[in-house]
Parts: structure tokens; C-alpha cells; sequence
């Protein structure tokens, strides 16, 4: 049975930008990998609330353990075009900001800065050179 949350007023709250309101209410239902999936979408949306609140800082602190979080980090970074953060989370191991970085590298001046950082970090890694190589409109 699924446990009940006030769903339509979170969906106010972060409609007028009350992020504090719709952060405790989503994060107090939320479960990462929970078998409800109710709970397990509510951990995405709340994922999705900290980077709208700009709560980075509780983000980067949740990527340590929780996937959800890193992928929205990183997804943030890309968007951002915040390419520094992503080659030092990448250096330290994230494939998903290698993948990342490999394709803002290349979407701003082609295949070569894209290289450059593939090898600097993990030369041997064929999806990232793949990405690295594809056309700048192909995702």
C-alpha cells in the first residue's frame, strides 16, 4: 500500500517557486529504489527540486551515495557548461561526467578538446571516444 503525500500541494508550491515547501514535502515521501514507485518518483522529483532551489551543495553531498543525485548533478554541470566541475568528477572516477564532458568538449570546438580530456582521464575508454567523434547535432 502506498503512503499518502500531498501531492498537489507540492506541485503549488514548486509552481510558485517555493522550493522550501516543495522540497520537505516531496523529500519527506521520497525513496531512492523504493518498490513503490510512487516513492521512487517522488526521489526524482526531489532530486529534480534541489538543483531548481539551488541547493547544489546538498546535491553534491547526496552524489556520493545516491545515483539519482550525481546524474542530475552532472546533468546540471553539462547544462551549465560548467566543464572544470565535470573533468574533476570525472577524474575521480563519475564515467556518466566523462560522458558528460565529452560532449560539451565537443560541442564547443570539436573532436580535438574532447580528446584532449578523454586521454587526460581515461584514454581507453571507447564510448567517451565515440562521443567525442560523433557530429556536434547528434546527441
Amino acid at each position: 500500500m502506498t503512503a499518502w503525500f500531498d501531492q498537489a500541494s507540492a506541485e503549488a508550491a514548486e509552481a510558485r517557486g517555493d522550493w522550501t515547501t516543495a522540497i520537505a514535502l516531496v523529500g519527506e515521501f521520497a525513496e531512492c529504489y523504493s518498490h513503490d514507485p510512487y516513492r521512487h518518483n517522488a526521489h526524482l522529483w526531489h532530486m529534480d527540486l534541489l538543483v531548481k532551489a539551488g541547493l547544489l551543495h546538498e546535491l553534491v553531498d547526496r552524489a556520493e551515495i545516491d545515483v539519482h543525485a550525481r546524474r542530475q548533478l552532472n546533468r546540471f554541470l553539462y547544462e551549465e557548461g560548467r566543464d572544470g566541475v565535470l573533468h574533476e568528477r570525472a577524474q575521480r572516477g563519475d564515467k556518466i561526467a566523462l560522458y558528460l564532458l565529452a560532449r560539451l568538449l565537443r560541442d564547443r570546438g570539436g573532436s580535438a578538446a574532447a580528446m584532449q580530456a578523454i586521454a587526460d582521464i581515461e584514454m581507453t575508454n571507447t564510448y567517451a571516444i565515440e562521443l567525442a567523434h560523433r557530429p556536434q547535432s547528434d546527441r
